[in-house]
């Protein structure tokens, strides 16, 4: 029966972490729709100004710049994540990242929204849709076991190591870690070679 129990805590306790990022990142999103609201219109316009220009593109060659692009834009929250669940710090700063994380997209599509109306949220959907559907699970997925880490490093310094284990970084983090940097790969190559198209069919029908 006590193993049952055991067993049923050690499912819960990443349940509780997830839920409670969670709710910085919803929270996050809120905060993005609140200050959206304060954003001049004069910066819709210059989102239309900015796609419109897109359009007269005739062509996009894959740049360095791009690619680097690319890569900070599906790394940066993940990469962030990794890295706190090496710091005791992490404990605080996990939160605020998670935070930042929903408030930026929030912000984003709500820009968009505010610029072309109803049919900003499908053009949202083709820039940021393929990103989160790739960044959010695999954010997530190292944000959980980092801020695992984080407390149990910072329950280690508390209490100079005499009543905590050593923090360890076993097989599964890394092949996780591996895991999650190929999938991320994965999309990044993928928005490089299709949203560009897809965007440009949905701004040639909005802005015809």
């Amino acid at each position: 029966m006590n193993w049952k129990r055991r067993e049923m805590m050690e499912w819960r306790q990443p349940l509780v972490r997830l839920l409670f990022l969670a709710l910085f990142f919803f929270a996050g999103i809120i905060l993005g729709q609140v200050f959206s609201n304060h954003v001049p219109d004069a910066a819709g316009d210059e989102l239309v100004l900015y796609l419109t220009d897109f359009l007269k593109i005739e062509s996009r060659e894959l740049s360095p710049q791009a690619v680097f692009s690319a890569l900070i834009l599906y790394f940066r929250y993940p990469l962030a994540a990794c890295l706190l669940g090496f710091a005791s710090i992490g404990i605080l700063l996990l939160p605020f990242v998670t935070g930042a994380f929903g408030f930026f997209l929030s912000f984003s599509v709500c820009c968009f929204a505010a610029a072309f109306g109803p049919d900003g949220v499908l053009l949202a959907l083709a820039v940021f849709g393929l990103r989160c559907a790739v960044t959010l699970p695999c954010y997530f997925l190292l944000a959980v076991p980092s801020f695992e880490h984080s407390m149990a490093l910072a329950s280690f310094s508390i209490g100079r190591g005499r009543r905590s284990a050593a923090v360890i970084y076993s097989r599964e983090w890394w092949s996780r870690l591996a895991v999650i940097s190929g999938a991320l790969l994965v999309g990044m190559c993928s928005e490089l070679m299709l949203t560009p198209w897809f965007l440009r069919q949905i701004l040639e029908q909005l802005l015809a």
